[in-house]
């Protein structure tokens, strides 16, 4: 009986030692990012426009040896930095008249090791965008949207840079009921914020929903898409904008009808006091995605 006890006790350390051994994971070599070097295109900038031709757009070009990722802050903002895979971003800077930005680029190497450097760029903008969208987005206070389901076409797909409005696919009349985006509701408000009261849950592509948005463990996928994911009501702030066409820029990761990721750049193809039809580009650069929203 003795014996049977030592052979128990030394089995039991035997799968303690084991199970320890499982555990141990090798995270590969920390490195940190070197010659960090960020290029600058202000667009349109040249003698006569020492700050630009007025559209406020800016070009970044980010490189460094060993960097796998990198990441964009503006004045400090945490909240709506842009992160770059290959360390190219598009910036729109919107606020009228020339202003300081002070621009921080993060290059991240493996294991998150960071190295950063900070700049200041002086940006013209002089785009003032038309009064009568202004009043028909917020109704002169603050104004209340829904996806317009009850029309064909009311959100779909095409290739980038078509003009075919839901070339590849467009949804029926409520064909997208019960997946987390007809109750969605957006509020537009004259100072600049805008609300989205989601009612729980929203609806996206899961190629951008988790990587963008975290994996919560919630949702059903279908395809390439993820339907009643959780995601709570949240306010951020919207700003029309004019990069070559006229568009709602959300700030964070607002977005209409369903979750694309990418730049949160909405163009106005056409609007009126009652409806909008917006296109946006998705995160993967691979799909125009086609919206109606319809004002209640």
């Amino acid at each position: 009986m003795k014996n049977l006890k030592y052979f128990i006790s030394l089995s039991l350390s035997l799968l303690l030692f084991t199970a320890c051994e499982e555990d141990t994971y090798e995270f590969g070599e920390i490195t940190t990012p070197t010659n960090l070097a960020v290029a600058v295109d202000i667009v349109g900038l040249d003698a006569d426009n020492p700050n630009g031709d007025g559209s406020g757009v800016v070009n970044f070009n980010a490189t460094a040896d060993g960097a796998i990722t990198y990441k964009f802050i503006i004045n400090g903002d945490l909240d709506n930095a842009d992160m770059s895979t290959s360390g190219t971003l598009e910036k729109s800077f919107y606020t009228v008249g020339v202003n300081n930005y002070d621009v921080t680029v993060v290059a991240y190497g493996t294991a998150g090791s960071p190295t950063s450097t900070t700049f200041s760029i002086e940006v013209l903008s002089t785009y003032t965008p038309p009064a009568d969208l202004i009043l028909a987005l917020t109704g002169g206070s603050s104004k209340t949207w829904r996806v317009k389901s009850e029309v064909g076409q009311h959100f779909g797909l095409g290739p980038v840079g078509g003009l075919i409005p839901c070339e590849w696919y467009g949804a029926g009349p409520e064909d997208k009921a019960g997946t987390g985006t007809y109750d969605d509701r957006w509020t537009f408000n004259s100072d600049g914020t805008i609300n989205h009261v989601t009612n729980g849950n929203v609806f996206g592509r899961s190629a951008q929903v988790y990587p963008d948005l975290g994996n919560n463990g919630t949702g059903t996928e279908v395809g390439d898409d993820v339907l009643n994911y959780e995601y709570a009501n949240y306010t951020e702030n919207w700003n029309i904008i004019n990069p070559g066409q006229i568009s709602i820029k959300l700030t964070n990761k607002a977005f209409f009808t369903y979750y694309t990721g990418g730049n949160h750049t909405y163009e106005l193809w056409d609007y009126n006091e009652n409806e909008l039809f917006i296109r946006t580009v998705d995160g993967a650069g691979e799909f125009t995605w086609w919206m109606i929203l319809v004002a209640e």
